[in-house]
């Protein structure tokens, strides 16, 4: 019951499928929107009409009734979260919701506050009666947020109390997303709260098969797919930040080119916009059949032919006294931006770990740079010999 932009902790073999038992997420606050409310008013997804129904009376104030269909607002918000738009506060308010008519003693799902996370799982309980349990992730996926400790022991016992939750149901028990797992001492809720804890599936669409079968999971249920479709959505948020730099580089390029100094043109932009894609979409799509283990190596790997192609289709090809400088540049700078952007997925793959991807940056961040640096003291010299 967990969105996307996961890591875990314990990073299987390449493959479609891997067990969920631990998580350790280090996306950056660009993907999983992490940062301090402290010593400011939290920022929540405005409640309107569009995803709430009514709202009904709670021992700790109105509950409100959430809509299991999602508009085309909440599609449209979806993308744009995708995209990066508005993603820091794209979250909505912790507390407790109803799903269609609950009644005492309708089922308590465990959430999120990370909208795209709470909007999988509405979208999922269409015809059910049920109580959704939202914790303050501060905007964090399930999987993530287990990993940096929101969604844990405290949090939940917490929210528990604020909603006054053992007074609106009869049951004593609590259905929580399996990825939430390593956040949560299941021990500890039902000692201090009296409620058992119950891991529910991994993904939401599996929620309603989950309940018919009296609260059992498949073994298919506990597994975590990470396949072309899954990797493919998460490219479009690799992708936003490296194009805003992109757009900003071309404007200024632009601006010089007005100003007489012709740098800017499709020959030296498009080996670059190839790098960004390589690095950002095709390595992440076509993860599992890149030779080698680590993401930067996969990203150098694709650069470096990229790199070729772009000598040779500028004729710069075999090596000559006028061009071997130009084709230095392309082979330094092009597989060192792929390999950044691509060791960069590692914060979105079930296929690594924490420890993993922190030895692969100590060896991969050093290569990179000293890449790069060499590649911008050629390209200087290009440039300034082409004045």
């Amino acid at each position: 019951m967990a969105d996307t932009k996961t890591d875990q902790k314990k990073g299987p073999e390449l493959g479609e499928k891997s067990s969920a038992s631990q998580s350790s997420c280090e996306c950056g606050p660009e993907c999983c929107g992490w940062g301090s409310d402290k010593g400011k008013e939290a920022s929540y997804f405005r409640e309107a009409g569009h995803w709430i129904e009514r709202r009904i009376e709670g021992p700790a104030g109105a509950i409100p009734v959430v809509r299991t269909k999602l508009s085309r607002q909440d599609i449209l918000g979806k993308v744009k979260a995708r995209f990066g738009i508005g993603r820091m506060n794209y979250k909505v308010k912790p507390g407790l919701y109803a799903v269609g008519k609950a009644v005492p003693d309708s089922p308590v799902l465990v959430s999120a506050n990370y909208k795209l996370s709470f909007d999988s799982l509405r979208r999922e309980l269409g015809g059910l009666d049920a109580w959704i349990l939202v914790l303050d992730t501060r905007g964090i996926n399930v999987w993530c947020a287990a990993g940096k400790g929101t969604f844990g022991t405290e949090e939940l016992v917490q929210r528990i109390d604020d909603t006054g939750l053992g007074h609106v149901v009869s049951h004593r028990v609590l259905i929580l997303p399996q990825l939430g797992a390593p956040g949560v001492a299941a021990h500890e809720v039902t000692k201090r709260t009296h409620l058992k804890v119950i891991y529910g599936p991994v993904r939401a669409a599996d929620i309603k098969d989950f309940l018919r079968a009296g609260m059992n999971a498949t073994p298919e249920m506990r597994r975590v797919r990470f396949g072309l479709k899954e990797r493919f959505v998460l490219t479009a948020m690799e992708l936003t930040n490296p194009f805003k730099y992109l757009v900003v580089v071309t404007a200024v390029l632009w601006i010089l080119s007005l100003l007489g100094l012709r740098l800017l043109s499709w020959e030296a932009l498009y080996p670059y916009l190839g790098a960004i894609l390589i690095g950002g979409f095709f390595v992440p799509v076509l993860l599992p059949w890149i030779p080698g283990r680590a993401f930067a190596w996969k990203g150098w790997l694709l650069g470096m032919l990229w790199a070729a192609f772009v000598n040779i289709h500028q004729g710069l090809l075999p090596p000559t006294p006028n061009t071997w400088q130009q084709a230095a540049v392309h082979f330094l700078l092009l597989p060192a931006i792929s390999a950044f952007l691509a060791m960069g997925f590692t914060g979105s793959s079930t296929y690594t770990s924490l420890s993993g991807v922190l030895k692969e940056m100590r060896y991969a961040v050093p290569a990179i740079l000293a890449s790069a640096s060499i590649g911008i003291v050629f390209l200087a010299v290009v440039l300034i010999r082409g004045l």
